[in-house]
Order: C-alpha cells, then structure tokens, then sequence
C-alpha cells in the first residue's frame, strides 16, 4: 500500500491561518476545467486530515461531466419541488422558488463536483467526512481555487439511483458534496459572529 507523504504544493503557498480567513462560499464561476493534477492534489489535503481510529472512512466522487451535473441539478430540484427531500422539506427556506427554477444550476455551473461518501466504519464516520472537507475546502483556497458544500444535493446523492449512476457502494453515505472551480468574480467576506464561550475553568 502506498502512503501519501508529499501532496503537490500550489504555486505560491499561504499560511494555514491565511487559508481560513480567506475562504469563501463560492457561487459564480467560469467555465474553466480544474485538471487532474489540482484534483489530486485537493483529494491528497483531504485524506490527510483526522480520522477516528485510523479508520479512513471517506471515498470521493469526482463529477466534471457537464450533461450528468446538469442531470444531478434537475434532480435535486425535483426533489425539492415535490417535497421529498426530508433535509430540506417544502416550505423552508432552501425550497424558495428561486431554487427550483428552470433556470437554476444546483451547483452554480461550477466545473467540477467532489463528493464525499463515507464507508459504515463506526459512529465517526461523518465527523471524519467533514474534517476531510475542510481540508479540502482549506486546499482550494491554497491551490486559488472557490469552492462551496451544496447541502441541497445529499438526499439525491444518496439514493440508490444516482449511487448506482456514480459506480458508489449501495452501502456508502454521501456526506459532502463540494464545487469548485474558477471563481468568475471576487466573494466578499461575510461577517460572523464572535466565539460564544459557555464556560472556561
């Protein structure tokens, strides 16, 4: 088995805290293709971040055909048009009639979709998913990349349909979806609100 130990470094490397502050949500971009070296590189910071046990629970999916994101979009917002999707039921904020227009792209044309499935391993088999995903989205931001989680689209990826469409283990979870590609514009900082300590003893 071989072991990762030298992940491709971007052009000109930023600091871990400088990769924080500067991520954003990314919801516009350009038509350009992320290649495969970029691709290798992103998925190499994810699999390098914590996991319970050792385990190693996480697998990825990497969609950049533009016919099948579309099909996928469609999906999700037939899902979230009947109602069906039991994270985002009708009515709440996310089913807006702006997300299940036509015209509406899902993944906001970004050129490429990762997505992260995690194998029954344990009881942290998401938590490790998610540690992943920061990598990930921390390695975008290094690489001068923009990426979004698109929340929308975890009901749809995890049904059998769309599992079996992406050669997925019927037994594997989708977790986190990520899109990434060129940013078509500058994204401006959202403000957040300051750490809310309970206790510290």
């Amino acid at each position: 088995m071989s072991v990762s130990t030298s992940p491709m470094a971007p052009e000109s490397a930023i600091s871990a805290m400088d990769a924080i502050y500067r991520r954003r949500a990314v919801r516009d971009y350009t038509h350009e293709k992320v290649d495969k070296a970029a691709i290798h590189a992103l998925l190499d910071a994810a699999v390098h971040a914590p996991t319970a046990m050792h385990e190693e629970p996480c697998a990825f999916a990497i969609v950049q055909d533009k016919v099948l994101l579309n099909r996928l979009s469609n999906c999700v917002k037939d899902l979230l048009a009947r109602g069906i999707d039991p994270i985002h039921p009708r009515g709440g904020k996310l089913t807006h009639d702006q997300f299940t227009a036509r015209d509406f792209n899902v993944f906001y044309n970004a050129s490429t979709l990762i997505v992260i499935y995690g194998k029954s391993m344990g009881p942290f088999v998401a938590a490790d998913c998610w540690l992943a995903a920061e990598n990930l989205l921390l390695a975008c931001v290094a690489h001068g990349l923009g990426a979004c989680v698109i929340g929308l689209a975890v009901t749809a990826l995890n049904t059998q349909e769309w599992k079996k469409e992406l050669g997925v283990d019927a037994g594997m979870t989708a977790y986190a979806p990520i899109i990434l590609g060129m940013p078509a514009a500058p994204t401006p900082q959202v403000p957040r609100k300051p750490p809310e300590i309970f206790t510290w003893k």
